[in-house]
C-alpha cells in the first residue's frame, strides 16, 4: 500500500518542498545507468516497445513534437502521451496507486510538490539516466527519485503583427493605454505557477498594480499554452501575454522579452519513474533520451543540465536577473500559503470558466 497515513501526510505537506532530502533523506540505493543507449533500446523492444507517459499541459497536442521525435528515433517504440493539466494527473495517479492499478510509466508535471510526496510513499524508481551528474544539484533529488528534465520560464510575449515594439520590459509596461481590452492571461487561481507569478509581482509592485491590471480588462483563460496561442493568431485582437513560455527563440511575428521590474517564474518541470511502471525499460530509455545533450540542445528553452547551453545565446537560468527557479518548489510546499491567495485572487476575478484544454476559438 503506498498511501501513507493522513496524519504523515499533513505533516509533509507542512515542509517546503525542497527541505525533503534534508529532513528525510534515505541514501537509498539508486540505480546507475551504465549502459548504451541502444542497449536500453533493445531491452525496451524486447519489454514490448511501448511507454506511457503523462506530461502536464493544457493543448492535447503539446507533445506531438516529443512523440514524433521519440518514435523516430527509436523504430518500433511507441510512446503513449497524455498532456493535461499537473492537478489534474497528479490525483488521477494517486487513485492508481492507492489502488494498485498503476499503468502510467512516468510523469513530467508543474505540481512539483507531489515528487517528495510520492518518494516518501515508496511510489518512484530511484535511477540515474546517463548524465545524471550534469543536472544542476537544485534540480535533482539526492537518491534519483525525480529530477528537473527542462526549464519552463514564463515570458513577456507579444505579435508583432499586431502590436509594433521592440520590447515590452516591465510587468507596468501592461498598464498603457494600448493593452487595454487587448490582453490574454491565465487565471491564476487555476494555474499554480501563474498564482506565483502573481504572488511575486504584487510582492514588488504591490496590489495597485493588481487592480490597474483589472481595469485594463484582460481576457482570462484557463491553461498557459492558450495565451501564447491566441495572440499568435491573426483573427483576434489580442496583442500580448505574459502567463506563457514560448522557448527563446519564437518564430516571427512572436516576440518575447523578460521583466526587469519583478522578478518573472522559472522552474524545472520535474519527472520521475513510477517503481511500479508497467514498462520500466521503456521509461528509462525515454528519460535517458529527454536528458541527452541532443535532445536538451533542441528544447529551444533553458537546460536543467550545466554542460548545456541556453537557447538563442541567452544565460543559464541561475544567471538570468529577476528569477530564481527554485523558488516556486518552495512556494508549493505551503498549501495553506497557495490556497490563501488563490482564493484572494478568485475573489477578485471569478472562478475559473470554460473547457480545459479550450478549444474554441483558438
Amino acid at each position: 500500500m503506498h498511501a501513507p497515513c493522513v496524519a504523515f501526510l499533513s505533516l509533509l505537506a507542512a515542509i517546503p518542498a525542497l527541505a525533503y532530502d534534508t529532513a528525510f533523506a534515505f541514501a537509498a540505493n539508486a540505480t546507475i545507468e551504465t549502459r548504451s543507449i541502444d542497449e536500453i533500446y533493445q531491452a525496451a523492444l524486447a519489454e514490448g516497445g511501448l511507454v506511457t507517459l503523462w506530461h502536464g499541459g493544457d493543448e492535447s497536442n503539446q507533445q506531438d513534437s516529443l512523440k514524433t521525435a521519440f518514435e523516430a528515433k527509436f523504430p518500433g517504440m511507441t510512446l503513449n502521451v497524455t498532456v493535461d493539466l499537473s492537478k489534474y494527473h497528479d490525483q488521477r495517479i494517486d487513485e492508481q496507486l492507492a489502488t494498485n492499478s498503476l499503468y502510467v510509466d512516468s510523469a513530467i508535471l508543474q505540481t512539483v510538490h507531489d515528487y517528495p510526496r510520492w518518494k516518501q510513499e515508496g511510489a518512484l524508481l530511484n535511477y540515474q539516466p546517463a548524465g545524471f551528474e550534469q543536472i544542476h544539484p537544485a534540480f535533482k533529488d539526492i537518491d534519483a527519485a525525480y529530477y528537473g528534465m527542462f526549464i519552463i520560464a514564463w515570458s513577456n510575449t507579444w505579435n508583432t503583427d499586431k502590436l509594433n515594439v521592440s520590447s515590452i520590459s516591465s510587468y507596468a509596461d501592461f498598464l498603457r493605454p494600448e493593452f487595454k481590452d487587448k490582453l490574454v492571461l491565465t487565471y491564476p487561481n487555476d494555474d499554480d505557477a501563474v498564482l506565483f507569478q502573481f504572488n511575486t509581482i504584487m510582492q514588488t509592485l504591490g496590489k495597485g498594480w493588481f487592480e490597474a491590471l483589472l481595469q485594463q480588462n484582460p481576457r482570462w483563460v484557463r491553461g498557459t499554452g492558450t495565451p501564447a496561442t491566441l495572440v499568435g493568431t491573426a483573427n483576434n485582437s489580442y496583442v500580448a501575454t505574459f502567463t506563457s513560455s514560448i522557448g527563446l527563440v519564437p518564430s516571427l511575428p512572436m516576440k518575447i522579452d523578460h521583466s526587469t521590474d519583478a522578478f518573472f517564474t522559472s522552474w524545472p518541470q520535474t519527472g520521475a519513474i513510477f517503481r511500479d511502471a508497467p514498462h520500466p525499460e521503456g521509461a528509462k530509455l525515454l528519460h535517458n533520451f529527454l536528458m541527452s545533450v541532443e535532445h536538451q540542445n533542441a528544447t529551444g528553452t533553458f537546460s536543467s543540465r550545466i554542460d548545456v547551453a541556453s537557447a538563442g545565446g541567452y544565460p543559464g537560468i541561475f544567471d538570468m536577473n529577476n528569477t530564481n527557479p527554485t523558488a516556486f518548489g518552495e512556494w508549493m510546499g505551503d498549501r495553506a500559503q497557495v490556497e490563501r491567495f488563490r482564493f484572494w485572487i478568485e475573489d477578485k476575478i471569478g472562478s475559473a470558466q470554460g473547457l480545459s484544454p479550450l478549444i474554441d476559438d483558438l
